[in-house]
């Protein structure tokens, strides 16, 4: 049985990437992989038990001071050579880093990592993928957006790099009209145009341009905002500046994001930049309408005036314009633009066909190892 490790920062905080590496692991797995997940620091939390019962090995290597914690390196080392897995697959820079040096010292049939951000970072992170990219067997990427801003940076060579999209489990993520109605009722949005907004409170977010354009949209709407992060104090006074405090709802950190997408009416996204963003494709799979930026990565997942609306980055007229355009939509509009959505989703990240890729990139790089 091959043997495949994930390895990833730490799973405490969920973000797309930490999304992607859940279902991946719990993937393989499922199809007769020996699967593990490494955390360079953390505990795991719910998302450690999620694996576990899954039958998914975790392994944390309590790193505290980042790549500089040599204890980590040495806990690495010793762990493969313990378990000798046949693919290493890294995702994040600190963690490709790690997988790619550790090569030096250990026997590694395959080692991968994944591109999930067009951003191409500081001077710092484009020296360290340069320097070790000889060590990757295999880098992907999750957009043509991300592939080629990386390629620009000469973070990558062509040759190595290969194009594949995030997976999302479409059986999973669906509408629901039970959910839905009992949401609704508990929250009393009977007659609201809600809007869902998910994501970590940071500025490439750009949550300060989405609550300027929720100023301009009319009422009745209420956007809900599912994420927690060091802006959350300076966006709530702003959303009070502005005069959309009681219209502007800040939920925090939700585990289970997956209902409040099936509450809403729409979902937004005002994000400067982005890779391919797992929570989009996640409210597509749940028939929302999208109105999002129109950047790299994004404009991948949202096809513009069939399964929603992509308006200029940083402008908050424009946001506002297609949000309010989305509001006007006839009922039955909003459902044929939110069932489009969805059956892009199924078509092109459909998580079974993405795990078949996954499959094939593994084996092919285990062929040519042992040829």
């Amino acid at each position: 049985m091959n043997h495949v490790t994930l390895v990833i920062p730490g799973l405490d905080r969920m973000g797309g990437a930490e999304r992607q590496v859940m279902l991946l692991a719990k993937g393989l797995k499922r199809r007769g992989w020996r699967a593990s997940v490494v955390a360079l620091s953390g505990s795991g939390g719910e998302a450690r038990r999620d694996l576990e019962s899954a039958g998914v090995a975790f392994l944390t290597l309590s790193m505290r001071k980042g790549l500089a914690d040599p204890r980590g390196w040495v806990r690495f080392h010793v762990w493969l050579r313990r378990e000798r897995p046949d693919v290493v697959h890294a995702h994040l820079s600190h963690a490709v880093w790690l997988a790619r040096w550790a090569r030096l010292g250990a026997a590694i049939p395959a080692v991968v990592d994944t591109l999930h951000s067009s951003s191409t970072g500081t001077v710092g992170r484009r020296l360290g993928y340069r320097l070790s990219r000889r060590l990757a067997d295999r880098v992907t990427a999750v957009s043509e957006a991300v592939a080629k801003a990386h390629l620009q940076a000469r973070m990558v060579s062509g040759e190595k790099l290969t194009v594949l999209p995030n997976g999302i489990d479409t059986k999973a993520w669906r509408p629901d009209a039970q959910v839905r109605a009992v949401m609704r009722g508990q929250l009393d949005l009977e007659d609201v145009f809600v809007w869902l907004a998910v994501g970590r409170l940071e500025p490439v977010k750009d949550y300060p341009t989405l609550l300027a354009a929720m100023a301009r949209v009319p009422e009745p709407s209420l956007l809900l905002i599912a994420g927690a992060g060091p802006l959350r104090s300076e966006l709530a006074g702003l959303a009070a500046r502005l005069g959309v405090g009681r219209r502007v709802r800040f939920l925090g950190f939700q585990p289970e994001v997956k209902r409040w997408m099936q509450t809403a009416d729409g979902f937004v996204l005002a994000s400067r930049w982005e890779g391919l963003p797992m929570a989009l494709l996640e409210a597509s799979a749940c028939g929302l309408p999208i109105v999002a930026t129109d950047v790299p990565g994004t404009r991948e997942a949202v096809d513009d005036g069939q399964t929603g609306r992509l308006a200029a980055p940083g402008e908050a007229e424009a946001l506002a314009a297609a949000m309010t355009a989305t509001i006007l939509d006839s009922p039955e509009e909003r459902s044929a633009m939110g069932t489009r959505a969805r059956e892009r989703a199924i078509e092109r990240f459909g998580l079974e066909a993405v795990l078949d890729r996954w499959e094939r990139v593994y084996r092919e790089l285990l062929s040519v190892g042992r040829s």
